[in-house]
């Protein structure tokens, strides 16, 4: 019997079907009858839906949880002041991290339209984290609170350290200052909580993944195998 995880946003719908812990299949999906289309004679047990975009409207043939529900319960302890402003996307990965690393504080890395830092602690509570702008939202706010500069599209190279022209200026600051933004968060976190695991997951990963080394993982599935993992939890409660 297979599990089945879908975040949906705003734009797509990302579908997991897992088989206890180990992710089978992963789909992008625009439409929702694309996925009810797609699960169509697979084996599905049960399934669990996280919605920051449009609700599910479709029949669902399996029991199904809806993820940020109150009687759903979570595998981590969330002590966020205000979890009613968490996004689900940022608990959802915080619960992937402490399935892959239990026992071990957590460190995730976001790196989509915003840059979210969240933390888990050994002992698997949620804390917090931080947001920054993330990579895209940085060159828009560049070009549009400006007159002249330029809005940067496309990124065809490494950045230099000290850049040459008005471009290549914008890439050093943009592409370097993430880089070390990430590199101190990670070793502050790093210093005061030790056997601290770091994971990355978001859109933007692969322009840095030259910060990646020891302790520093990439997780591009972290949100729906954190799905799964809550989805697992409930189901044996």
């Amino acid at each position: 019997m297979l599990q089945l995880a879908l975040d949906i946003g705003n734009t797509s719908i990302k579908a997991g079907l897992f088989q206890q812990n180990e992710l089978l299949e992963k789909k992008l999906f625009t439409e929702q009858e694309e996925v009810r289309e797609w699960w169509q004679g697979k084996n599905i047990s049960k399934a669990i839906i996280s919605n920051v975009g449009k609700e599910w409207v479709l029949p669902i043939p399996f029991p199904t949880f809806f993820f940020g529900e109150k009687e759903l319960s979570l595998p981590i302890q969330n002590a966020y002041k205000t979890p009613h402003t968490l996004g689900k996307d940022r608990l959802a990965a915080a619960i992937g991290a402490h399935s892959i690393f239990p026992g071990y504080p957590c460190l995730v890395v976001d790196m989509g339209t915003c840059i979210t830092y969240d933390f888990v602690t050994e002992r698997a509570t949620y804390l917090g984290g931080a947001i920054s702008p993330g990579l895209n939202m940085r060159f828009r706010a560049m070009h549009e609170f400006t007159a002249r500069l330029p809005l940067i599209e496309e990124i065809k190279s490494e950045p230099e350290l000290i850049g040459n022209t008005t471009e290549e200026c914008m890439l050093s600051g943009v592409l370097n200052g993430i880089y070390f933004e990430m590199e101190k968060t990670i070793d502050t976190y790093t210093s005061k909580y030790p056997g601290l695991k770091v994971l990355l997951c978001g859109g933007d990963v692969p322009f840095f993944e030259s910060i990646i080394k020891g302790h520093i993982f990439a997780f591009p599935n972290l949100v729906l195998q954190g799905l799964n993992h809550t989805l697992l939890y409930n189901a044996h409660s």
